[in-house]
């Protein structure tokens, strides 16, 4: 005998079990089974009253999540992808910015052992560092600092 489907608010406690998602993610994953009569919308508003759904705690979730790979520019893009906008993302700019040089300096050194010996290993660094959402004065910051750090701390 088959089961009977899972309603619309299980599955949404189910995702939300096993990571933090955004409003917009969340209604993207439960419109394919929505069913005539379902009400997404009212469903999220639940969830949000009931605090199982929080942009918060997702923002910081992803940030935390993001942050050791990843430069301020790619994680404010992909915030705003989930659609998270407003004084939240203000704070979380503001946050992210005060410790994006350290973080492009640790970047660079894990995929790097050594400084850039020449101007073409220069160049193929601060493109790394691009590529992964670092400002330019983060990368400049990086390419000065990372190794130096590196001797300074042992």
């Amino acid at each position: 005998m088959p089961r009977p489907p899972i309603s619309l608010k299980a599955r949404a406690l189910k995702y939300l079990s096993s990571r933090e998602h955004s409003r917009l993610e969340l209604a993207r994953k439960l419109t394919p089974y929505a069913q005539e009569g379902d009400d997404i919308d009212a469903l999220l508003n639940w969830l949000e009253q009931s605090r199982f759904l929080s942009q918060e705690r997702f923002s910081e979730s992803l940030v935390n999540r993001r942050a050791a790979r990843y430069g301020n520019n790619r994680i404010l893009s992909e915030l705003h992808g989930h659609g998270i906008e407003g004084e939240g993302l203000a704070d979380l700019k503001a946050d992210l910015a005060a410790g994006e040089g350290a973080r492009a300096a640790q970047v660079l050194r894990r995929k790097f052992a050594e400084p850039a010996g020449d101007a073409e290993t220069r160049a193929k660094q601060m493109r790394f560092l691009q590529q992964r959402g670092f400002s330019h004065g983060s990368i400049r910051h990086a390419l000065k600092q990372a190794w130096s750090d590196e001797e300074g701390d042992g």
